[in-house]
């Protein structure tokens, strides 16, 4: 990325270059009848620098794109989100995943989405029913707050029943407290 900014900037710099170059140039003391209407090499090579600059610029543009679109397309491959302990709030890391969710979910109108909410095996089995459902309606919220459409959301608790991890301590209790957002159709 650096060398598409220095390549932009060292063509931003030529094309600004012809510019002033053709702009300094002196009117003064030339037979306007005498003069040829072909251009001078000073003004052919602005020309060139400008067309340089503006293609420089374009393919810049077109790399930054496409950058952007591998960046989303790489959030859209996470689709678990991990909560802390007893909580149904999302975690800041999540967001950026979600929010890409959520675009893509506004684009494709036809997609579907089933959320799954999950929770770690400490606590009764109608807490733990209720925590997940919880869990993916926070999902569902923060989905439908940036962009996505509330009939394109499904919401199923599964509270301890479908553990990540079958351990019995800290490492997977951690990844058991979790919602998974499970396309139907992509």
């Amino acid at each position: 990325m650096d060398m598409q900014k220095t390549a932009l900037y060292k063509a931003f710099g030529l094309a600004l270059s012809a510019a002033l170059i053709s702009a300094c140039s002196s009117t003064g003391g030339v037979d306007e009848s005498a003069a040829s209407s072909e251009p001078t090499a000073i003004e052919s090579q602005a020309a060139d620098a400008q067309t340089n600059a503006v293609e420089a610029g374009a393919v810049a543009g077109q790399a930054l794109e496409a950058q952007a679109k591998e960046a989303e397309l790489a959030l859209l491959e996470l689709t678990v989100f991990y909560f802390d302990f007893d909580q149904s709030t999302l975690k800041e890391e999540g967001k950026d995943a979600l929010k890409a969710h959520a675009a893509y979910l506004a684009a494709n109108p036809s997609a579907r989405v089933v959320l799954e909410g999950h929770a770690d095996e400490r606590g009764t089995v109608e807490y733990n029913l209720a925590l997940g459902e919880r869990r993916a309606m926070t999902v569902r919220r923060f989905l439908m707050a940036n962009g996505a459409k509330a009939g394109q959301l499904q919401v199923v608790s599964f509270g301890e029943e479908r553990p990540a991890s079958v351990g019995h301590d800290a490492a997977s209790w951690e990844k058991n407290r979790r919602v998974e957002v499970k396309y139907q159709s992509r």
